[in-house]
C-alpha cells in the first residue's frame, strides 16, 4: 500500500544531553505511514540517541513526542513494544544463559502463565517458532539455548523479538552490516511488509548505496541537529556524504594506487590448519608490508581463520608460525607477547570492555610495558599512553576517564585500534574492521592502513563487503565452504563480478 501522509510518530523539541555533550538539540521529526525513513550521520551526530528515546531505551531531557495522534513517552522498551514500536540494536542484545523463546519473550512471558500460574513452556516454544518462521528463520527454533547460535542467528532472534508485537514502528539500527545474506534478507523482506501495511521504519546505517535502495525518504543529523531531509528524487550518495560531514566529499575512501607491491620477508605462516566444521588444510603467508584480505560469504571459515591465526581457537591439524622468531602461536598471550593484534568483528563483546574507561582499555595490551622493577605500573605513564592515543585516532570524548560504552560506535572503534597502535603491534588481524562506522571514520581507517602498511606493519582485513576488499587488498583469498578457493592480486580492471563467482 502506498503511503497515505497521515504522521505515524511526531518529535517536537527533543533535546539529550551526556554531561557536557549534547546529543541532541532541539530536534523536530515527523514519521508518516508507508515511509522508510533512513536516519544517518556521523558517529556521535544523535541519529542512535534518537531512535533510542523514541524505543524507550533512553528518555530525554526536553521535548514531546505523538504516536498515533497521542502522547507518547514510553518508560522502557516493553513499554514502547506494547504501544507499537519495536527497535533491533546494533549491539549483541540477546540474554546469554537462557533459551530462544525467552529471549524472544523477554519481559512477556506472564501472557503463557496456566490458571495456576506456571509458564506454559510447550505453548511458548511453539509460539517463538512460528515467529522465526513467520520471519523467515524456520531453522533456529525456540527451544534451542540462546549459547548454541552465532553471532548473525543472535541478531535474527532479537529481529524475532521485535516483531513479536507486530509494531506500526520499527526501528532498526545498524542490524544490516552484523548480518551476512540470510539475515539481510529477513530484515528486507521484512521493511517491503511494514512497507504494503502501511506502517513505517526507522532504518540507521553507514551504508550510503543499502539506503539509497532501501529508504524512500532520509533524515540527515549532524552535531545533535537535524540538517535536512531527502525525499526518493533528490537522493544521492555525494549529496548524503556532503550533508553528513559538511563540506564536500566524492570519490573513492580506498587507495588510489593498483601497486599492490610488499615486502619478500614473510612474517606470518600457517600450515595445513584445520577447524572442523569452519576449514580444512589452508595453507598461508602473511608478508611484511601487506594488506591480506579474506573474503566470502559470513559461514566460510574466514572469521574462524582470523581467531585461529591469533591463538583465540586451537586448530586441529598444522599450525601458525611467526617465521621471524619461529614461534608458533598457539594461544593469545604468545601472539600479544609477539606484537600481534586483533579486532574482532563482535566489538562490544570481544574487542572493548564497555564498562572500562578509554585509559584502562587502551593501556590494557601495553600493561607489562609500564610496569616498573615488575611490581608497579606508572599512572603517569597510562594516562601518556592514553592521551597519545586519544589525540593519535582523534578519540572525540571527555577525557581519558570516560566510559566506553557512553562513546559513539566508531569512537568504541578507535579505541579498539588504539590499545593495539599503544602496543606498538606489527601483525595486525582486523575481522570487519569498518562495521557500524560513518564514512567519516572508515576514511580515517583506511588512511591508518595504508600509513601501517608504509610503516612495514603487515594486515589481515576480514570482511564481507567486496568493495572495500578490493579498494584497500594487495592480495584477496577467496574462501568457500571452508575451502581457499582462489587468491587475487591488486590490479586496476578487478571488479565485484570477477570475486563474486569464486564466493557463491
Amino acid at each position: 500500500m502506498a503511503e497515505n501522509n497521515e504522521v505515524l510518530l511526531s518529535a517536537r523539541g527533543v533535546c539529550k544531553a551526556f554531561g557536557p555533550t549534547r546529543a541532541l538539540i532541539d530536534v523536530d521529526i515527523d514519521v508518516r505511514r508507508g515511509e522508510i525513513r533512513g536516519l544517518i550521520g556521523e558517529n556521535g551526530s544523535g541519529k542512535s540517541t534518537l531512535s533510542a528515546i523514541v524505543a524507550g531505551a533512553l528518555g530525554c531531557d526536553e521535548g514531546t513526542f505523538t504516536l498515533k495522534g497521542e502522547s507518547y513517552m514510553p518508560k522502557n522498551m516493553v513499554d514502547a513494544q506494547n504501544k507499537g514500536v519495536s527497535m533491533v540494536i546494533q549491539e549483541m542484545g540477546t540474554i546469554p544463559g537462557i533459551t530462544v523463546a525467552s529471549n524472544i519473550f523477554s519481559g512477556r512471558l506472564e501472557q503463557f502463565n496456566n490458571r495456576i500460574g506456571l509458564l506454559n513452556w510447550k505453548r511458548i516454544n511453539r509460539k517463538a517458532d512460528d515467529i522465526l518462521a513467520d520471519i523467515g528463520a524456520p531453522d533456529i527454533k525456540g527451544a534451542m539455548m540462546i549459547d548454541q547460535l552465532n553471532f548473525e542467528d543472535r541478531k535474527i532472534v532479537e529481529i524475532a523479538r521485535a516483531m513479536v508485537s507486530n509494531p506500526d514502528l520499527l526501528i532498526i539500527d545498524e542490524t544490516t552490516t552484523a548480518l551476512a545474506q540470510k539475515g539481510r534478507t529477513i530484515i528486507y523482506n521484512l521493511i517491503e511488509r511494514i512497507h504494503r501495511e502501511n506502517k513505517a521504519v526507522l532504518f540507521i546505517s553507514h551504508d550510503l548505496d543499502e539506503l539509497m535502495r532501501v529508504c524512500n525518504t532520509i533524515t540527515v543529523l549532524r552535531d545533535g541537529l537535524i540538517i535536512g531531509t531527502l525525499t526518493k528524487e533528490n537522493m544521492s550518495v555525494d549529496q548524503m556524504r556532503s550533508m553528513m560531514v559538511g563540506r564536500e566529499l566524492s570519490g573513492s575512501y580506498y587507495r588510489a594506487d593498483y601497486d599492490g607491491s610488499y615486502s619478500d620477508e614473510v612474517v606470518l605462516t600457517a600450515h595445513q590448519v584445520t577447524l572442523s566444521p569452519y576449514f580444512e588444510n589452508i595453507d598461508l603467508e602473511l608478508h611484511k608490508g601487506e594488506i591480506l584480505g579474506f573474503g566470502g560469504l559470513s559461514n566460510c571459515g574466514m572469521h574462524e581463520l582470523g581467531r585461529v591465526l591469533f591463538g583465540i581457537e586451537k586448530p586441529i591439524t598444522g599450525y601458525v608460525k611467526l617465521n621471524r622468531t619461529g614461534v608458533e602461536v598457539s594461544n593469545t598471550t604468545t601472539a600479544v607477547q609477539s606484537r600481534m593484534a586483533y579486532v574482532s568483528k563482535d566489538r562490544d563483546k570481544e574487542a572493548i570492555i564497555l564498562d572500562a574507561s578509554i585509559q584502562s582499555n587502551v593501556v590494557l595490551p601495553s600493561l607489562k610495558n609500564l610496569t616498573k622493577a615488575h611490581i608497579h605500573i606508572s599512572p603517569r605513564s597510562e594516562k601518556r599512553l592514553a592521551d597519545d592515543q586519544i589525540k593519535t585516532m582523534s578519540i572525540k570524548c571527555r577525557d581519558e576517564k570516560q566510559s566506553c560504552k557512553e562513546l559513539s560506535g566508531g569512537n568504541k572503534q578507535k579505541v579498539v585500534f588504539a590499545k593495539w597502535l599503544g602496543k606498538e603491534s606489527d601483525i595486525m588481524i582486523l575481522d570487519c574492521p569498518t562495521r557500524g562506522i560513518d564514512v567519516g571514520v572508515k576514511a580515517d581507517m583506511y588512511r591508518l592502513m595504508m600509513d601501517l602498511k608504509k610503516e612495514g606493519k603487515a594486515i589481515i582485513m576480514i570482511s564481507e563487503e567486496l568493495p572495500e576488499l578490493i579498494g584497500m587488498s594487495d592480495r584477496m583469498l577467496i574462501f568457500k565452504d571452508g575451502e581457499l578457493k582462489k587468491v587475487l592480486k591488486r590490479a586496476p580492471g578487478l571488479e565485484e563480478k570477477d570475486v563474486i563467482e569464486y564466493i557463491i
